[in-house]
């Protein structure tokens, strides 16, 4: 059953706790890495046997495969990754970041070009929830972006084939190449490049502990969206909402992972009870009963507040991933709230919808980092990399600036390089 908690009178530490993972998979995520890096192919076909019970041959699926995935699905489903793709290019259309360019009097001109990662490196999960509505989050802003190849991995089944729903979303999200490889192996594959697998520029998408921990190693020699953990819901509700939308809304997170945490800050102690007895009543009917159980009884909570203005300043502190404002005016709270994920505001907006259908991301930042962290989007398939022009005589008229700067830092090479061409052109014209 669900903990209540009173804000002010439990302490701090039990408030703000949050799911952690005590597992150290560091040892084996870099004996992995380090196999992949020396042995390719080779490496791959091993670590899929004996991690996803499946003998593969061709890593790479055909283009044949991907549209007789898609032609499998039903209609309907067909129409609403169609649906759901229509949406998510529409809003992340209006992330493009413009080059631009400074021109001044004096012949000096500046600018910032921004150009997209050559190749996207893309993970879909697969196991019991197999994602494909991670691969349209994905895969379409980095086709905003202009990147010239984006590459999807995804774990097959023991037969050796990725999730059918999996491969139809990559071909409806106009996915370049897929491999059937995961874990922490396929994370290796597009950091280092394989026989068959090119080296990524960026790697996103979410994934298991190994997944995480093998981005992690990983970054800095590529890019990396984030370290994902658990899945995260937060909900602030005042005491005329339904505890059993509330309910289900929470439990929508917590059967994604026995570590995922669903969280409800209400201003009513009678709401509070509501949503715990409605809690218990959903889960008895719950296919994934014992994963969201174990979320619901270890990491779920209910806090009680005074008044929402705390519920607010409560969020702000976990940061959680997903925010759900369960309230009658939610545009009145929206400027005061300044940590989160993704938001969704009012009683009709189920964290679901932004799963799938709304447009913004999915791929969003947990465990408290979206306090300096943010969802995936264009940005992170795209570069910046700045431009500078000066004539000989306005170079001239900062010469000497730059030479005192210089030498007040003790570079007096630097302070050379700024003076040596006036100093050249000078001694050509005597």
């Amino acid at each position: 059953m669900i903990r209540i908690m009173k804000y002010g009178v439990v302490s701090d530490n039990e408030i703000f706790a949050r799911s952690t993972s005590s597992r150290d998979v560091s040892d084996v995520v870099s004996a992995i890495l380090k196999d992949v890096k020396d042995r390719g192919d080779e490496a791959l076909r091993e670590y899929t046997l004996k991690f996803d019970g499946a003998a593969i041959d061709a890593i790479e699926v055909s283009r044949e495969e991907l549209k007789a995935a898609a032609d499998s699905m039903d209609p309907e489903f067909l129409r609403v990754l169609n649906r759901a793709s229509e949406n998510i290019r529409k809003f992340h259309s209006h992330q493009v970041r413009n080059s631009f360019v400074i021109t001044e009097e004096n012949g000096v001109v500046m600018g910032q070009k921004v150009v997209p990662v050559e190749v996207a490196g893309i993970y879909v999960p697969g196991g019991t929830a197999a994602l494909s509505s991670t691969v349209l989050m994905d895969t379409i802003p980095a086709k905003i972006a202009g990147c010239k190849q984006v590459v999807m991995v995804s774990p097959p089944g023991k037969d050796g084939k990725i999730n059918a729903a999996v491969l139809a979303a990559a071909y409806v999200a106009g996915v370049d190449r897929v491999f059937r490889v995961g874990g922490a192996q396929a994370i290796a594959a597009l950091a280092y490049g394989t026989q068959s697998i090119p080296k990524a520029d960026k790697i996103v998408g979410p994934g298991n502990i190994f997944v995480a921990e093998a981005k992690k190693e990983v970054s800095g020699f590529v890019g990396i969206d984030m370290i994902a953990g658990p899945s995260e819901i937060l909900i602030i509700a005042d005491g005329a909402s339904n505890p059993r939308v509330l309910a289900a809304d929470m439990l929508s997170q917590a059967e994604h992972d026995r570590n995922a945490s669903a969280v409800l800050v209400t201003d009513s102690a009678e709401l509070a009870q509501k949503v715990s007895d409605e809690l218990e009543k959903q889960l008895a009917v719950l296919p994934r009963q014992d994963i969201a159980r174990a979320s619901i009884d270890v990491n779920g909570k209910i806090i009680i507040v005074d008044d929402l203005e705390t519920a607010i300043a409560v969020s702000d502190r976990i940061a959680p991933e997903h925010l759900e404002v369960c309230v009658d005016s939610p545009f009145d709270y929206l400027d005061r709230i300044h940590n989160a994920g993704s938001v969704f505001l009012g009683r009709n907006c189920p964290e679901a919808l932004g799963d799938y259908l709304a447009g913004p991301n999915h791929t969003l930042p947990t465990s408290g980092t979206a306090r300096f962290s943010s969802p995936v989007s264009v940005d992170d398939f795209v570069k910046k990399y700045q431009f500078t022009y000066y004539t000989e005589k306005a170079l001239g008229n900062v010469a000497d600036d730059i030479a005192l700067f210089a030498r007040m830092e003790g570079l007096e090479a630097h302070a050379r390089s700024a003076l040596v061409r006036g100093q050249v052109a000078k001694e050509s014209k005597a």
